[in-house]
């Protein structure tokens, strides 16, 4: 099945991808409130997304609903989650023990979802050797020791700004292949090197922006 999700993904656009988890979200939400099946149309009044493109998205993962039905709730609820979060945990170093950084280290859910974080980096004295959450926080300079024998493919980009792209070319000189980047710096990258960026900032100021209107 990983084989197949990997080709799905290849050929789904990202906006529906983004959207897959908040109708798996809802459909978790309607199934503890007894449904048994559910339609676009009430998806769409959960989500606010339209019930035309709900069906659109959730035909890109092979859910297919029944007229005057409409899908399955344990059907989707199922396909959802192996679509989405794989069975195989992705084994990830986070760079930058920030205030941040630190929270995500305390985030016990994200190994739910397929990623386990199992070090951590930085830089200041004060943290270097400490753990949070049970997860060392290593020396930056010791990074490529760390990463021979740990089957590590992410890194959680939490650093200051400054030295992002700095932290980010270390990453990958020492085989990273997957960016989950926080920070607002747009980081650059060789064409085989995955990078998720997800600005925190970016969302506060869009919200300020709209609650101004």
């Amino acid at each position: 099945m990983a084989e197949n999700n990997n080709k799905l993904i290849e050929r789904i656009p990202e906006p529906t991808l983004r959207r897959l988890p908040w109708y798996l979200s809802n459909v978790k939400l309607l199934k503890e409130r007894g449904a048994r099946s559910v339609s676009s149309t009430q998806l769409s009044r959960e989500t606010g997304i339209d019930a035309s493109q709900i069906a659109k998205d959730l035909s890109y993962v092979k859910i297919s609903g029944r007229t005057r039905v409409g899908y399955d709730v344990d059907t989707m609820i199922g396909v959802l989650e192996e679509f989405l979060w794989p069975r195989e945990v992705h084994r990830a170093f986070l760079f930058g023990v920030g205030s941040l950084g630190a929270a995500l280290l305390q985030d016990s859910g994200l190994k739910h979802y397929g990623l386990e974080i199992v070090g951590a980096f930085d830089v200041r004295r004060d943290i270097i050797g400490s753990n949070v959450n049970g997860i060392p926080v290593y020396d930056l300079s010791g990074l490529d020791r760390r990463m021979k024998g740990s089957n590590v493919t992410i890194g959680v980009l939490t650093v200051p700004i400054g030295v992002a792209q700095e932290v980010t070319d270390r990453m990958v000189e020492c085989g990273i292949k997957g960016v989950w980047n926080f920070t607002p710096f747009r980081i650059r990258v060789p064409a085989d090197i995955v990078v998720q960026n997800t600005s925190l900032y970016a969302h506060l100021a869009v919200m300020f922006n709209r609650l101004n209107i």
